[in-house]
């Protein structure tokens, strides 16, 4: 009789460390970095690529985990409630039941799986030949309840996908560098450069373009002299030609191939036809995605487009380094123009043009105002009053206290801004 007892607490005692396998594999195989994996396997790691092919099937591979860490947890529970009855008589149900709540939920639950959260990818691939093994033997089971389970949760109108992702691959990324910008892993500028790259397929080339309003022009029709001054005198180094009206783009200057020009003429200026020496301009339209628009700058080779609308009318223009320093941030060279479109005042208000970008606004500042309903700031603002405020006219929205200090006829020109609690 006590060897028959022995050998039922060495089965238990068995049952209670393959619960731990269960518990723990669940979580390492869950909570492994695929990427980390991926790397490894094309490293030659044969485990990491085991573990890589039996999460293409998660829900598999966690059904079959969880049907055979259930099964043990069963048995081991009835076999110690066989055991202390023999013991202890019918008092032996509840030390059973008290016994097997603590050793399962501290050695079958928190352990393995504290260890494998602590190391997901090392415990991954430890357990592995013990996970294919679990998933060979209860994979067909796990495969039918899943089924069941589909088909449960399609009468409440759910459809649950094998293996549906709940976020996107560009979701996951963006909440993954949040996190280790939160950790101390990454500084600001690397969050908001890898923030920009997977924002590219958001945004439209009229998110960053600039407006029309904002557009330097040379008019084909001046003077030759004149437009030889204009462009030379200009920081940039790109420049659109218009003929009679400013919808009316007629082609697009480089400085440089204006400085051959003068060249070839001997610097006389009054010998240049500008219409001769600017390419045929490009346009695009206002919808295009920065993902888009980016990879048509790299094949064209081109560096500047004409945005327009639906109309075909000139909304604005966008350059490749408009759309570069979305990824990497404002990109300053010796010829840029120094504008002051956001300052720092004493009393920590911040005083902004309205024709900052939120964008740029929120970048700079690490602030969070929305940017799905309007470019600028300006455009924010009226956007949330749902009308045009007048001077001195305060807001306070997104947390944030919106003052307009300056108003020309129709477009609000500055607002100072400071958080709603002070």
């Amino acid at each position: 009789m006590t060897s028959e007892l022995w050998v039922t607490g060495g089965v238990i005692l068995f049952l209670i460390m393959l619960s731990f396998l269960f518990s723990g594999s669940e979580t390492g195989m869950t909570a492994a970095s695929r990427a980390r994996l991926h790397s490894l396997a094309a490293g030659g790691d044969r485990r990491a690529a085991m573990v890589e092919k039996l999460i293409e099937r998660k829900d598999r591979l966690v059904g079959a985990l969880l049907i055979g860490n259930n099964l043990v947890n069963i048995l081991a529970s009835a076999l110690a409630t066989s055991l202390l009855l023999t013991l202890f008589g019918e008092a032996g149900v509840v030390y059973a039941t008290l016994a097997m709540t603590v050793i399962l939920v501290i050695f079958s639950e928190i352990l393995p799986k504290s260890l494998a959260l602590f190391r997901p990818e090392q415990f991954a691939l430890i357990v592995s030949p013990f996970a294919r093994a679990v998933v060979f033997v209860f994979g067909p089971v796990s495969s039918v309840a899943n089924w069941i389970v589909r088909g449960i949760l399609s009468l409440f109108g759910i459809n649950l996908g094998r293996d549906a992702p709940m976020v996107s691959a560009h979701e996951e990324l963006r909440g993954t560098v949040e996190v280790l910008h939160r950790e101390g892993a990454f500084i600001k500028q690397e969050r908001d450069r890898v923030g920009g790259l997977l924002d590219l397929a958001e945004l439209e080339v009229s998110d960053v373009m600039i407006h029309r309003t904002a557009m330097r022009l040379v008019n084909a029709d001046d003077p030759a002299e004149q437009v030889v001054r204009e462009i030379l005198q200009s920081p940039y180094t790109r420049m659109p030609v218009y003929r009679n009206s400013t919808d009316n783009i007629v082609g697009v200057v480089h400085s440089k191939d204006l400085l051959r020009a003068l060249h070839d003429v001997d610097n006389e200026p009054r010998r240049i036809d500008i219409t001769k020496v600017a390419s045929k301009p490009w346009f695009v339209p206002d919808t295009t995605t920065l993902h888009d628009q980016l990879n048509a700058f790299l094949r064209k080779k081109a560096h500047v487009a004409i945005v327009v609308d639906e109309y075909g009318e000139v909304e604005g223009l966008v350059t490749l380094e408009d759309i570069i320093e979305e990824i990497v941030g404002e990109i300053a060279d010796e010829h840029d123009v120094d504008m002051q479109g956001v300052k720092q005042e004493a009393d920590g208000s911040i005083v902004v043009d309205g024709s900052v970008p939120i964008r740029d606004l929120n970048r700079a500042l690490d602030w969070n105002l929305p940017d799905e309903e309007a470019t600028t700031i300006a455009g924010l603002v009226i956007h949330e009053a749902q009308t045009i405020p007048e001077e001195k006219q305060a807001f306070t929205f997104h947390g944030k206290r919106f003052v307009v200090m300056k108003r020309d006829r129709n477009r609000i020109m500055r607002l100072r801004i400071r958080d709603a609690g002070q």
